[in-house]
């Protein structure tokens, strides 16, 4: 079973940028979908954005399209999310995570999803 590590969050203003990184372990990487999820103080965890095995097809939640963008090196067995525009409400703890392949298209639901980061937190002040 792959494991996930994320990286990259922070304190950030209103309007700001980060780039959120989750470095996978094992020779499988390439085999699975990855997603992004967050959960905010109080809420239930929301998905965020979800990318295909080799990186070619990518879903975003509609309060991050044209905002977030998500990509992955299967060389590095890394995926990476890129947040511009950032608001208050986008602060949450953001949580990587690994599917089969077989559950892209139902990779807006976590309960798909095998394995998953410690999760990293992004506060953005506005």
């Amino acid at each position: 079973q792959v494991q996930l590590v994320e990286s990259g969050g922070g304190l950030v203003q209103a309007g700001g940028s980060l780039r959120l990184s989750c470095a996978a372990s094992g020779r499988t990487f390439s085999s699975y979908a990855m997603g992004w999820f967050r959960q905010a103080p109080g809420k239930e965890r929301e998905f965020v954005a979800r990318i295909s095995p080799s990186g070619g097809i990518v879903y975003y939640a509609d309060s991050v399209k044209g905002r977030f963008t998500a990509s992955r090196d299967n060389a590095k067995n890394t995926v990476a999310l890129q947040m511009n525009s950032l608001k208050p409400e986008d602060t949450a703890v953001y949580y990587c995570a690994a599917a089969p392949a077989s559950q892209f298209y139902r990779g807006y639901n976590s309960d798909m999803y095998d394995a998953w980061g410690q999760g990293t937190q992004v506060t953005v002040s506005s």
